[in-house]
């Protein structure tokens, strides 16, 4: 999380009770990728606490490396594959499941020029005020045309979904992603990660919404 070490860990912890929580209203095998999200993010937000450790403490100096790559997989390599695999996963729609399998593609193939980028060149994590940095030397020329990528992999299958609400979602991560742009622009991928682990208690909402739905059905 972007603001401290205590802030990380709560949170972690914190989203990741609303996780299992999201986990027990799973009714299909097709929506185990979707529900597993916030558990995902609060993982995410418990490693980049570990982050602020190794920065403040000498103690924790070790595990700076460590902490740092994990919280980089997860956010650049895991995460533009894991939003058009879980709508894709869910989907009923011929048509809307060949788009998101196209969206699929790009995240996939964008998560394998982040695999290149983590393992060619140096990031260094600084913390700057109240947020964390990751200063890279990625390639400047391309750096805009993956991040937009990022964005259309990441935000566009909740638009394409036919699930109810998953279209709530997508507008909250668009908006959190310009709020951070605006004013965050240095600290993106850590503010941006923090807000995405805020908004994705709304999983919760929709699965159990979709659960609700189900047993009526069933019982009708």
């Amino acid at each position: 999380m972007c603001f401290s070490t205590v802030a990380s860990f709560t949170g972690g912890i914190a989203i990741a009770v609303i996780g299992v929580a999201t986990i027990t209203k799973i009714h299909k095998p097709s929506q185990i990728v979707f529900a597993s999200i916030p558990l995902f993010f609060a993982f995410q937000q418990i490693v980049e606490g570990f982050v602020w450790l190794s920065i403040e403490n000498p103690n924790f100096a070790a595990f700076q490396n460590a902490a740092m790559y994990i919280y980089l997989v997860m956010a650049e390599v895991f995460w533009p594959m894991m939003i058009p695999l879980a709508i894709y996963l869910m989907e009923d729609n011929p048509m809307k499941k060949r788009w998101l399998f196209l969206l699929l593609g790009l995240g996939i193939m964008l998560s394998l020029y982040y695999i290149l980028c983590l393992i060619s060149f140096n990031v260094t994590p600084i913390i700057l005020g109240y947020h964390i940095e990751y200063v890279d030397n990625f390639p400047k020329t391309l750096r805009l045309i993956a991040f937009s990528i990022y964005l259309i992999t990441s935000i566009t299958p909740l638009f394409i979904s036919s699930i109810k609400r998953t279209k709530l979602l997508g507008t909250l991560m668009f908006l959190s992603c310009i709020i951070t742009i605006i004013f965050f622009t240095q600290y993106l991928t850590s503010v941006w990660c923090f807000f995405a682990a805020i908004i994705s208690v709304i999983i919760f909402w929709i699965l159990r919404d979709a659960r609700k739905k189900y047993m009526f059905s069933f019982f009708e």
